[in-house]
């Protein structure tokens, strides 16, 4: 098949092949993205073609500001997985907490305490 010779509208697109001849045919024409055309992969298309047409001066300020958008991301992540590993210590020693509680209740000597929480003589005088 010839480029020149493809000529279905937007409605007429049936197949994948047709919606790519389409698309190649009449990228540069287009002003919006077809309803025919709402696929991912074709978004992704036209999302890089719009990248693709800025001026050098245009596409140095859309670079900083993805790079600022992923700085910013990286922080978020980096804050997010350190308030997790917080988060999981101190439910771990909140833990050892409930555990020497119930077992000075139970009257079990200060030493086995230890022994099984970890918790040093004086964290375990405190609980009393």
């Amino acid at each position: 098949m010839e480029m020149p010779k493809f000529n279905k509208t937007e409605k007429e697109l049936e197949t994948r092949f047709d919606k790519w001849m389409f698309v190649l045919k009449n990228l540069p024409k287009l002003e919006r993205i077809p309803l025919e055309l709402k696929e991912k992969i074709f978004l992704k298309l036209f999302e890089t073609a719009e990248i693709a047409k800025l001026d050098p001066n245009e596409y140095k300020k859309y670079e900083a500001s993805v790079n600022a958008y992923r700085d910013i991301l990286n922080i978020k992540n980096t804050a997010f997985e350190k308030g997790i590993e917080k988060g999981i210590e101190k439910g771990k020693v909140e833990g050892k907490i409930e555990i020497a509680k119930e077992m000075l209740e139970d009257n079990e000597p200060v030493e086995k305490i230890m022994k099984y929480t970890g918790l040093t003589k004086k964290e375990i005088d405190e609980l009393k």
